[in-house]
């Protein structure tokens, strides 16, 4: 129950905010405990954990930043802490802990807190690019199963680099396309059912590529609704 889940406590608070936030009925009520909150699971390594006394995670130190933006809050944390705690995970083939999730987390939390200067850019790009596979997708390390989770976080990095002219977009646009199934929902891989989380991995990509004519939005909607 409740301690198998306590660590997603964090990410939980920052899908339900920023839900919340584009509905328009985000309150400001909870907002200082929010920060406390947050507050209380920066740890000693500068980075955040997902709840209090946990262990630093770079995908937390992302959602950390990421509401504490919303709430115009992030001079609540100490930023430079987070930053280099961050810049420490880029391992020396230019991933950060060697997978292109994480690699995402890092450069769009360093870009927040205007401190890409932290890392090795290059190296960073260079690694999200050798996870490219022949069919236009992306997996989690380089030849690793194409995947639209990974995908997103792939194309994602290289869209705030400004290197998405080094992708395939047709290739991958046919790729996207086909992960629509006859249920109108979205898989994630070739051959598997459909997921609604897959709406927002592969929408997002489709809209950052500008593909998203090449999806049935209708059917879409319709399955997100049913």
């Amino acid at each position: 129950g409740f301690f198998t889940n306590e660590h997603l406590k964090l990410p939980g608070a920052y899908w339900c905010i920023s839900a919340l936030n584009l509905l328009n009925m985000l309150e400001s009520r909870r907002k200082d405990e929010m920060i406390e909150f947050i507050q209380k699971c920066q740890t000693e390594s500068g980075g955040i954990g997902g709840n209090i006394d946990h262990d630093a995670h770079i995908t937390c130190s992302l959602y950390s930043v990421l509401i504490l933006s919303q709430y115009d809050a992030l001079d609540s944390i100490d930023t430079e802490a987070v930053a280099k705690f961050i810049a420490g995970l880029q391992k020396e083939d230019g991933s950060f802990s060697g997978d292109s999730r994480f690699s995402y987390a890092a450069i769009s939390c360093l870009t927040l807190l205007n401190r890409l200067d932290l890392i090795d850019v290059t190296k960073a790009r260079d690694f999200v690019l050798r996870c490219n596979n022949i069919d236009g997708a992306f997996g989690a390390v380089p030849d690793a199963e194409s995947h639209a989770a990974y995908t997103f976080c792939c194309i994602g990095a290289l869209a705030i680099l400004g290197d998405l002219d080094l992708v395939d977009m047709e290739n991958l646009g046919i790729w996207l396309s086909q992960r629509q199934t006859l249920q109108g929902g979205f898989n994630g891989r070739p051959e598997k059912l459909p997921d609604v989380c897959y709406s927002w991995w592969i929408m997002s990509t489709c809209y950052m590529i500008d593909r998203a004519d090449l999806i049935d939005l209708p059917a879409l909607e319709r399955y997100i609704l049913n």
